[in-house]
């Protein structure tokens, strides 16, 4: 039986452009993603890196301001569909489920959010969960397993008993090897709310 549901951010609650940031990176003759660009990128995303030493090494690579930069970076989000949050809420009523969010992210991203959301709006999403976590501020970022192994034991958590929902299969993949439940869903062909819809659902 299901008792908690763990729930990726990007394409789960917020529909994403992921191509945007590589368009605009295009723009401003930043054609190649190098494996180097990567590991700021890792390093930026489990908080090991902050914003201002980020900003400024692509600032530095590529002579590219600060802003047209930071406005590259987060082309990659887009909307929040209200039934989604109408659909998280209804969640929460029932009482039936603990429920978390286990994000990679980073700073920019969640602050261009609260600033585009407003604080009301990312307080309610926030206030649904019982544990709002960002691979930036807890160090740790899917697919490795040791953020999953977090979440379990940080919160007693049994893995049978647990399902996560995420759109990139690597992550859902390192999550199945533990024994949670998984649903790697496809965003431009399933949606959260058809969650519950699920067999792990009708047991």
């Amino acid at each position: 039986m299901i008792k908690n549901i763990i729930f990726d951010f990007g394409d789960v609650f917020i529909n994403l452009d992921k191509q945007a940031t590589y368009k605009e990176l295009a723009k401003l003759e930043v054609t190649e993603v190098t494996e180097e660009m990567m590991q700021q990128y890792y390093q930026y995303e489990m908080g090991l890196t902050s914003t201002d030493e980020f900003v400024n090494w692509f600032h530095q690579k590529f002579n590219i301001s600060k802003e047209n930069l930071i406005n590259a970076w987060n082309a990659i989000l887009l909307d929040f569909p209200k039934h989604r949050l109408a659909f998280l809420k209804e969640l929460v009523a029932s009482k039936k489920y603990r429920l978390f969010l286990l994000s990679n992210t980073n700073d920019l991203h969640i602050s261009w959010i609260q600033n585009d959301w407003g604080a009301a709006l990312y307080s309610e999403f926030k206030n649904c969960f019982e544990q709002f976590y960002l691979s930036h501020e807890i160090n740790m970022r899917k697919p490795n397993t040791n953020i999953f192994e977090f979440v379990l034991k940080e919160n007693n958590l049994q893995a049978s008993e647990t399902i996560f929902i995420d759109d990139t299969k690597e992550n859902t993949d390192a999550a199945a090897q533990l024994g949670i439940h998984v649903w790697n869903n496809s965003s431009e062909k399933e949606d959260v709310v058809e969650l519950l819809n699920r067999k792990e659902f009708s047991v």
